[in-house]
């Protein structure tokens, strides 16, 4: 009798340890699965919506005419010499895609908790595909702009070339900060349900619905540390031909996103060990 022995060959999957270690080369390998991801997020958002699509146009409008009506006409509220409401739908649009770049890709690691525990793929791109879905709703969004600004008679001028650069650091600020908040949420779920305070209180410390002149220039160092200051300032210089930004308040943000990114990377790269145990 021939006996056979047959051997078993075991592959461990393990997490790059170098410093800041990417491996784009891996992450492009899965561009599909990254693709698949962000159509799926948007298919969800919208699925069974009476008015689908138009939510993405309703939102900031909305939330445009209350600012008007609030900090406009009651609180009177300065707007850079600038008609209220072109000035605040133009932070409203980097805004809103922020937001829901926030919200979403925080909570992505939790709500896709069976697809980590079965299969392999490089982590970053359950949040990197989450915070890039709000591109949809921006550019729906986008429209609308154009249409306000056409009516009160503002033409866009050539800052508006700077505008992909400006979206990009809107991801990449949404994305730094849950390379944080998401491993965090899968060991401790307190953080998801801090999410919608955390959009609130960050609302409100941006120069969404008042211009970066009214805070002292004492504390403009400070408060520019928020990176969407530097985004917002930008969207409105862009757009709307308003003087250029305050270089010291966009090198502060542009410091800021790359701090939180280089951070978050070894963060969630130190964490992604423990997903599949913990989550």
């Amino acid at each position: 009798m021939e006996q056979t022995t047959e051997r078993v060959h075991r592959i461990i999957i393990q997490p790059s340890k170098g410093l800041f270690h990417l491996d784009v080369r891996e992450l492009w390998q899965y561009h599909e699965l990254l693709y698949f991801l962000i159509w799926r997020e948007v298919k969800v958002r919208y699925k069974q919506t009476m008015i689908g699509g138009a939510w993405a146009i309703l939102q900031p409008l909305m939330t445009m005419v209350i600012f008007s009506i609030i900090f406009g006409r009651f609180a009177k509220i300065p707007s850079d010499n600038l008609p209220y409401p072109v000035f605040t739908y133009t932070a409203l649009l980097p805004w809103m895609f922020f937001s829901q770049a926030f919200t979403r890709s925080g909570a992505s690691l939790v709500e896709n908790s069976s697809l980590i525990t079965k299969v392999y793929f490089p982590r970053l791109i359950i949040p990197l595909g989450a915070a890039a879905a709000p591109i949809v709703d921006f550019f729906v969004s986008f429209m609308v702009l154009l249409c306000l600004m056409a009516w009160y008679g503002i033409h866009p001028t050539l800052g508006i070339l700077a505008l992909p650069l400006l979206l990009l650091l809107t991801l990449m600020t949404a994305f730094s900060v849950n390379l944080w908040l998401s491993p965090l949420n899968v060991r401790y779920r307190d953080v998801g349900h801090a999410f919608p305070f955390m959009v609130q209180f960050w609302m409100y410390a941006s120069p969404v619905a008042y211009p970066l002149s009214l805070i002292p220039e004492r504390w403009q160092f400070l408060y520019s540390l928020n990176p969407m200051v530097g985004v917002i300032e930008g969207f409105r210089w862009a757009l709307l031909g308003k003087q250029i930004p305050n270089f010291m308040a966009m090198a502060i943000s542009v410091i800021a996103v790359l701090a939180l990114f280089f951070g978050g990377i070894l963060y969630f790269k130190k964490m992604e060990e423990t997903f599949s145990d913990v989550i």
